[in-house]
């Protein structure tokens, strides 16, 4: 019996477009921002960004490093958050009705600069925030593991108090399913064109 629904966020409930991030940095000066900006993982001061190995600060330092001319804290925050196109408004709604019938969990690889910026603000549409959503929120940066790692999983599964085979897992990344799959976690994969509520027994 399914009693929890444990929500991906980029792909499953933000839509995302990474070659947009590539661009935006590009265009403050980065000839290699490709190599660093994966479509479920990234490189260098992107990863230890979001494996919480770094701090924002550190990582507008090591960011710097990487484009030749002069950029601000801004430019290069902005160029990051460009990797987030937004959340419809269906899917927030579609989260608050499920609370009735569910625990509502997210488990995200996301670092503190998106967070606290692009993706509060698209959880306060309806006027709540992103806590009204979720009955507990496990993020990599604050984890310090990052999906697939098994350890990010077991971190959702004892700080939310919840059992794998009660909970369904959405995700857009078959990686990130298999290592829940192998945790016991029921799955979901979200493709493009299909919606998480599709999913919903």
């Amino acid at each position: 019996m399914i009693k929890n629904l444990l929500f991906d966020l980029g792909g499953v409930i933000m839509d995302i477009k990474r070659i947009n991030c590539v661009k935006a940095f590009e265009n403050i000066g980065m000839d290699d921002a490709d190599s660093f900006l994966g479509e479920y993982s990234q490189k260098g001061p992107f990863l230890k960004l979001e494996e919480g190995s770094i701090t924002p600060e550190q990582f507008h330092e090591e960011v710097r490093k990487l484009i030749p001319n002069k950029v601000s804290d801004t430019e290069i925050d902005d160029a990051f958050c460009r990797f987030l196109i937004g959340i419809p408004l269906h899917r927030l709604a579609a989260l608050r009705r499920l609370r009735n019938n569910y625990r509502i969990y997210m488990l995200s690889n996301t670092n503190p600069i998106m967070w606290n910026s692009r993706i509060a603000e698209e959880f306060r549409q309806e006027g709540y925030d992103v806590n009204h959503y979720f009955d507990g929120i496990v993020t990599s940066f604050e984890a310090k593991s990052m999906k697939p790692q098994k350890e990010i999983f077991e971190t959702v599964i004892n700080q939310c108090g919840i059992l794998p085979e009660e909970t369904l897992f959405f995700d857009d990344s078959r990686k990130n399913l298999d290592t829940a799959h192998e945790l016991g976690f029921r799955i979901a994969l979200i493709e493009p064109g299909t919606e998480f509520t599709d999913f919903i027994p």
